[in-house]
């Protein structure tokens, strides 16, 4: 089935981390007919490294960096025609230039995950560099938060079938 955005064709999947946006996107991008990317991939395959070696060794604000170039190819991709799902780092949207990047450019999707889904999921992995540390990833979290309540539309993951989600997204009123 191939449908089309009423605007540019992207849809920028935002969350906080290991709220499913790499699963749903592969899903929704199968189920539109669509290319799909998902930017920490993309970060990892550049750089020959992982998100969390480049955190370690660069610092937060070089890897912020590296995310802005990686979302302004993959936008820009988008601009040029290529329909595309695009999951996107947890703390990208939460940078300004980005967010005012992607609103101009497709449609925002927020999968809002509850915080205790949220340490279910990453509890026992070491590879988010941001969850090391509790109390400094539930601020986290919650200062995140008002910077996704400025996507176009919030879905509430209330449940870990990823199908269940990618239908909720596809009856947003985004398709012509």
């Amino acid at each position: 089935m191939i449908l089309k955005l009423k605007r540019t064709p992207g849809i920028y999947l935002v969350g906080f981390m290991a709220s499913g946006k790499t699963t749903i996107g592969r899903l929704l991008a199968d189920e539109l007919g669509w290319a799909f990317a998902d930017l920490d991939e993309d970060i990892e395959a550049e750089h020959g490294r992982s998100i969390a070696e480049i955190f370690d060794t660069e610092g937060e604000a070089e890897f912020r960096r590296i995310e802005q170039g990686a979302i302004q190819k993959r936008v820009g991709q988008v601009v040029r025609g290529k329909p595309m799902v695009v999951a996107l780092g947890g703390g990208a949207f939460a940078e300004e230039m980005n967010h005012a990047l992607l609103e101009e450019n497709g449609v925002i999707v927020w999968l809002d995950c509850p915080f205790s889904k949220v340490c279910a999921r990453v509890d026992g992995t070491s590879h988010r560099p941001l969850a090391r540390d509790a109390a400094k990833f539930k601020q986290l979290y919650e200062d995140r938060r008002e910077a996704y309540q400025k996507a176009d539309h919030r879905i509430e993951i209330d449940t870990d079938n990823p199908a269940a989600i990618v239908a909720a997204i596809m009856k947003l009123p985004i398709f012509s």
